[in-house]
């Protein structure tokens, strides 16, 4: 099996990357290593059979070499923290628009036919204004139990619209050209070798941040709630779609934890001090723009489609991760 994984250096990347290796596949990583190296070099070190290629993926030519004789491509690259998409929107649409149609141009005019497994997320949904409940400790929905692939799709950041244009790019070429593609809508991923910040990757920043005895900035009053999703249930979810991407083509699926395995900011940090006996210093600011209460997936479509469901609880998934940081916690200092 041979497997293209673009940005291989992320969390979510190099764990699918790492999922593969450690199964005896081949495995060539594409990334622009804009963040930290650590997870290549934990790869090449563990796996120095890997190849791996730095390159912007907005770069035309960044994909060639790389897409002769694959069987699955899982698409990561891109830029991923919404207050960044704020801030430059021309980055998001070059790397997660322009990337993406890179990638399916180079895979069209190559003499294989791939699986894509596109990493999107649940913020091709916008701000979802629905009726929530407050509770003692968290938020919850009034009327259902979760966002289903029905919702229309619609953009309130630069982050939201760039995936919208990804996924309208895959779509084309699915329809146009034959590429295989399937399309997970990311609710929040969590697990080792993340690199949190308070931007994106809550749940690994707030362990940081508790480990390394730094204080958080909470947005709101803490009771919003998230679906969680530990790195190897996606791994696994990842897999399924493109072993059965025959079955699956050209369609999107909500992907997280699901109903069954969500937690608020502040139940969040409960656990964490369990863990670790550390809990770090909360300072309070007003709710950021379409920052939502409640997000939470129904993932009843691709378990359907694939008999994928999540295995790790909250509890467990958060004591791996603070685990992991307590032992590498030189790295984040």
């Amino acid at each position: 099996m041979k497997v293209l994984v673009t940005g291989g250096g992320g969390f979510i990347g190099s764990h699918l990357a790492e999922h593969h290796l450690k199964k005896g596949d081949d495995i060539a990583v594409i990334d622009d290593l804009s963040r930290t190296d650590h997870n290549i070099r934990y790869l090449g070190e563990e796996y120095p059979q890997m190849v791996f290629k730095k390159a912007d993926i907005a770069d035309p030519k960044a994909f060639e070499g790389l897409t002769d004789d694959i069987d699955i491509v899982y698409h990561c690259a891109a830029q991923v923290a919404v207050t960044t998409s704020i801030e430059n929107p021309r980055l998001d649409y070059e790397t997660n628009a322009t990337g993406t149609f890179n990638l399916c141009e180079a895979v069209r005019q190559s003499n294989c036919d791939p699986a894509i497994v596109f990493c999107s997320t649940n913020k091709v949904y916008g701000d979802l204004e629905l009726p929530v409940e407050e509770g003692d400790s968290r938020y919850r929905y009034s009327e259902i139990e979760g966002i289903d692939e029905s919702y229309p799709l619609e953009s309130n950041c630069p982050y939201g619209g760039s995936k919208i244009v990804a996924e309208t790019i895959l779509d084309t070429y699915h329809s146009s050209f034959g590429l295989k593609v399937a399309k997970p809508r990311m609710s929040c991923i969590y697990g080792t070798r993340q690199f949190g910040n308070e931007d994106q990757g809550w749940v690994a920043w707030f362990t940081i941040a508790a480990v390394t005895g730094k204080p958080i900035t909470i947005y709101g009053d803490g009771k919003q709630v998230r679906d969680v999703l530990y790195i190897t249930d996606q791994n696994r979810a990842f897999e399924a779609l493109a072993e059965n991407i025959r079955k699956v083509n050209g369609e999107a699926f909500n992907l997280g934890g699901g109903t069954d395995y969500t937690v608020s900011l502040f139940e969040l940090l409960d656990m964490i001090e369990d863990v670790t006996g550390r809990r770090s210093e909360v300072d309070h600011s007003e709710w950021r723009m379409g920052d939502q209460k409640v997000y939470i997936s129904d993932t009843r479509k691709i378990k359907k489609a694939v008999g994928w469901k999540p295995q790790v609880s909250v509890e467990e998934g958060v004591r791996r991760i603070a685990e992991w940081t307590m032992e590498h916690e030189g790295v984040f200092k």
